[in-house]
Protein backbone atom coordinates (compact mmCIF):
# COMPACT_ATOMS: atom_id res chain seq x y z
CA UNK A 1 0.00 0.00 0.00
CA UNK A 2 0.73 3.36 -0.11
CA UNK A 3 0.12 6.25 1.36
CA UNK A 4 -2.22 8.99 0.44
CA UNK A 5 -2.23 12.63 0.06
CA UNK A 6 -2.17 14.24 3.47
CA UNK A 7 -5.07 17.02 2.28
CA UNK A 8 -7.33 13.70 2.11
CA UNK A 9 -8.89 12.16 5.04
CA UNK A 10 -7.56 9.02 5.81
CA UNK A 11 -8.73 5.60 5.04
CA UNK A 12 -10.12 4.10 7.55
CA UNK A 13 -9.61 -0.05 7.95
CA UNK A 14 -10.77 -2.72 9.78
CA UNK A 15 -8.72 -5.77 10.11
CA UNK A 16 -10.88 -9.55 10.32
CA UNK A 17 -8.39 -11.64 12.26
CA UNK A 18 -7.15 -9.33 14.71
CA UNK A 19 -6.12 -10.82 18.00
CA UNK A 20 -5.44 -10.07 21.15
CA UNK A 21 -3.28 -13.10 21.25
CA UNK A 22 -0.81 -12.05 18.39
CA UNK A 23 -1.14 -14.04 14.96
CA UNK A 24 -0.14 -12.22 11.41
CA UNK A 25 -2.54 -8.85 12.07
CA UNK A 26 -0.75 -8.19 14.85
CA UNK A 27 2.58 -8.67 14.28
CA UNK A 28 2.56 -7.72 10.64
CA UNK A 29 -0.27 -5.59 9.81
CA UNK A 30 -0.83 -3.25 12.86
CA UNK A 31 2.60 -1.82 12.66
CA UNK A 32 2.44 -1.61 9.12
CA UNK A 33 -0.63 0.77 9.84
CA UNK A 34 0.95 2.67 12.48
CA UNK A 35 3.99 3.60 10.13
CA UNK A 36 1.92 4.75 7.35
CA UNK A 37 0.66 7.82 6.67
CA UNK A 38 -3.40 8.59 5.55
CA UNK A 39 -4.27 5.09 7.03
CA UNK A 40 -6.51 5.11 10.12
CA UNK A 41 -7.17 1.56 11.78
CA UNK A 42 -10.34 2.15 12.95
CA UNK A 43 -11.75 -1.44 13.43
CA UNK A 44 -11.18 -5.28 13.86
CA UNK A 45 -13.53 -8.27 13.95
CA UNK A 46 -12.22 -11.29 15.76
CA UNK A 47 -13.69 -15.16 16.03
CA UNK A 48 -16.33 -13.63 18.72
CA UNK A 49 -17.64 -10.43 20.51
CA UNK A 50 -15.84 -10.75 23.11
CA UNK A 51 -12.20 -12.02 21.44
CA UNK A 52 -12.97 -9.17 19.71
CA UNK A 53 -13.12 -6.79 22.78
CA UNK A 54 -10.00 -7.72 24.20
CA UNK A 55 -8.27 -7.59 20.97
CA UNK A 56 -9.70 -3.90 20.56
CA UNK A 57 -8.64 -2.88 24.36
CA UNK A 58 -5.22 -3.92 23.30
CA UNK A 59 -4.58 -2.75 20.14
CA UNK A 60 -6.48 0.64 20.86
CA UNK A 61 -8.86 -0.20 17.91
CA UNK A 62 -11.92 1.45 18.63
CA UNK A 63 -14.53 -0.53 16.96
CA UNK A 64 -14.59 -4.44 17.67
CA UNK A 65 -17.25 -6.58 15.68
CA UNK A 66 -17.71 -10.50 16.53
CA UNK A 67 -17.88 -10.78 12.41
CA UNK A 68 -16.34 -9.69 9.92
CA UNK A 69 -20.27 -9.07 8.40
CA UNK A 70 -20.70 -6.72 10.99
CA UNK A 71 -17.04 -4.75 10.32
CA UNK A 72 -18.11 -4.68 6.78
CA UNK A 73 -21.17 -3.23 7.41
CA UNK A 74 -19.77 -0.19 9.46
CA UNK A 75 -19.61 3.14 8.00
CA UNK A 76 -16.39 3.58 9.93
CA UNK A 77 -14.71 1.22 7.37
CA UNK A 78 -13.22 1.83 3.99
CA UNK A 79 -10.97 -0.75 4.01
CA UNK A 80 -11.01 -4.10 4.88
CA UNK A 81 -7.85 -6.27 5.31
CA UNK A 82 -8.37 -9.90 5.49
CA UNK A 83 -5.70 -11.74 7.59
CA UNK A 84 -6.89 -15.31 8.22
CA UNK A 85 -6.28 -18.37 6.73
CA UNK A 86 -7.05 -19.13 3.38
CA UNK A 87 -10.07 -21.78 3.97
CA UNK A 88 -12.04 -18.83 5.20
CA UNK A 89 -11.44 -16.04 2.76
CA UNK A 90 -14.45 -16.82 0.77
CA UNK A 91 -16.91 -16.33 3.66
CA UNK A 92 -14.82 -12.90 4.77
CA UNK A 93 -14.09 -11.48 1.81
CA UNK A 94 -17.50 -11.65 -0.17
CA UNK A 95 -19.41 -9.60 2.65
CA UNK A 96 -16.49 -6.75 2.15
CA UNK A 97 -16.92 -6.54 -1.30
CA UNK A 98 -20.69 -7.15 -1.35
CA UNK A 99 -21.02 -4.13 0.90
CA UNK A 100 -18.92 -1.98 -1.69
CA UNK A 101 -15.51 -1.73 0.80
CA UNK A 102 -11.70 -2.27 -0.87
CA UNK A 103 -10.25 -5.19 0.27
CA UNK A 104 -6.67 -6.04 0.82
CA UNK A 105 -6.20 -9.99 1.36
CA UNK A 106 -3.40 -11.73 2.27
CA UNK A 107 -2.45 -14.51 -0.36
CA UNK A 108 -3.75 -16.43 -2.24
CA UNK A 109 -7.32 -14.78 -2.52
CA UNK A 110 -9.67 -18.10 -2.58
CA UNK A 111 -8.75 -21.85 -1.42
CA UNK A 112 -8.27 -22.81 -5.32
CA UNK A 113 -9.40 -20.68 -8.50
CA UNK A 114 -13.08 -20.61 -8.85
CA UNK A 115 -13.32 -19.03 -4.98
CA UNK A 116 -10.22 -16.59 -6.76
CA UNK A 117 -12.53 -16.01 -9.98
CA UNK A 118 -15.78 -15.50 -7.92
CA UNK A 119 -14.14 -12.53 -5.42
CA UNK A 120 -12.11 -11.43 -8.55
CA UNK A 121 -15.70 -11.41 -10.45
CA UNK A 122 -17.55 -9.42 -7.53
CA UNK A 123 -14.62 -7.04 -7.12
CA UNK A 124 -15.07 -6.29 -10.77
CA UNK A 125 -19.13 -5.85 -11.02
CA UNK A 126 -18.72 -3.65 -7.55
CA UNK A 127 -16.17 -1.31 -9.47
CA UNK A 128 -13.96 -2.34 -5.96
CA UNK A 129 -9.90 -1.61 -5.63
CA UNK A 130 -8.62 -4.77 -4.27
CA UNK A 131 -5.04 -5.71 -3.55
CA UNK A 132 -3.32 -9.56 -2.86
CA UNK A 133 -0.31 -9.49 -0.24
CA UNK A 134 2.49 -11.11 0.04
CA UNK A 135 4.25 -10.20 3.67
CA UNK A 136 5.06 -13.40 4.48
CA UNK A 137 8.41 -12.82 2.07
CA UNK A 138 9.44 -10.47 5.38
CA UNK A 139 8.25 -12.71 7.96
CA UNK A 140 11.30 -13.45 10.40
CA UNK A 141 12.05 -16.95 10.42
CA UNK A 142 11.94 -16.75 6.05
CA UNK A 143 14.21 -14.16 6.71
CA UNK A 144 16.77 -15.68 8.68
CA UNK A 145 16.62 -18.28 6.59
CA UNK A 146 17.24 -15.68 3.25
CA UNK A 147 20.21 -14.35 4.92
Amino acid sequence: MTSISPHREPIRVGVVGLSASGGWAATAHVPALAGLDGYELRALSAGSAESARAAGEKYAVPFAFGSAEELARSEEVDLVVVTVKVPRHLELIRPALEAGKMVFSEWPLGADLAQAEELAGLAHRRGVLTAVGLQARSAPPLRYLRD
